[in-house]
């Protein structure tokens, strides 16, 4: 049994999918991994379950009816994790855009190093994204310092999305009314447990664009986090932490 699971949401990654799977499962430190799969129509379901016969009890699988949102596939992920026992539980994309040997570091961060939540960032020493183009990369980094103005949070990287959580942390946070489900979940869990008075580090990191398979991103997606940091910032003044 592992103390640390890793969640990777997918829709339609059939070309991601097997080498991020088998990456993981490379490293010295035992890392389980939950996919959680939103009825993908290029047969990544299929893929994984595939693999789930080479490696029996360490690679799981949460299927969906469809793409329910981000967040909702986080939340069903910690939810599973925590009555697994799962004492430090791991987000990442399935693209390779956050590099897989950095969850040894999160790791370490929050099991040696006292940490409650450990940030896997792009912006924690200069800006560290390679292959987007400069409006993206303009579009995060003042998105996150737009959050960081608004909440009065120090962390660079506000929205995220390659993380440990410790099992504390997500057992103290009401899952149940985590709102957002875009891009801006991410900023609303670290918000919450940045409330909560959890110890929150940031590793630096190098992230890379996708080489393979679709970006899920949208000028939606923006949006979202733009009003939606603005009402959860206003919430928060009537919520007891």
């Amino acid at each position: 049994m592992s103390d640390s699971i890793v969640i990777i949401p997918t829709y339609n990654e059939k070309e991601n999918i097997e080498n991020i799977i088998r990456t993981v499962f490379s490293f010295e430190k035992n890392f389980h991994i939950l996919i959680i799969e939103d009825n993908s129509p290029d047969g990544t379901a299929d893929i994984v379950k595939n693999l789930q016969k080479e490696f029996s009890g360490s690679l799981h699988i949460l299927e969906r009816k469809g793409k329910l949102g981000l967040g909702t596939a986080y939340i069903a992920g910690f939810n599973w994790s925590l009555e697994q026992e799962y004492k430090y539980i791991f987000e990442m994309d399935a693209d390779f855009s956050h590099p897989p040997e950095k969850l040894n570091d999160l790791y370490e961060s929050c099991s040696k190093n006292g940490a409650d939540m450990a940030i896997g960032s792009r912006y924690k020493s200069g800006v560290n994204v390679v292959n987007w183009p400069m409006g993206r990369v303009l579009m995060s980094y003042y998105a996150s310092a737009y959050v960081r103005l608004i909440t009065g949070m120090s962390i660079r990287d506000t929205t995220a999305g390659f993380a440990c959580y410790t099992r504390k942390v997500l057992e103290t946070i009401d899952l149940d009314n985590i709102k957002m489900v875009g891009y801006a979940f991410q900023i609303e869990m670290k918000f919450t447990t940045w409330k909560l008075g959890f110890n929150i580090e940031e590793i630096p990191i190098i992230f890379t664009d996708r080489t393979l398979g679709t970006s899920k991103m949208s000028g939606g997606i923006f949006s979202e986090a733009i009003m939606g940091v603005l009402k959860m910032k206003i919430k928060s003044w009537f919520t007891k932490y």
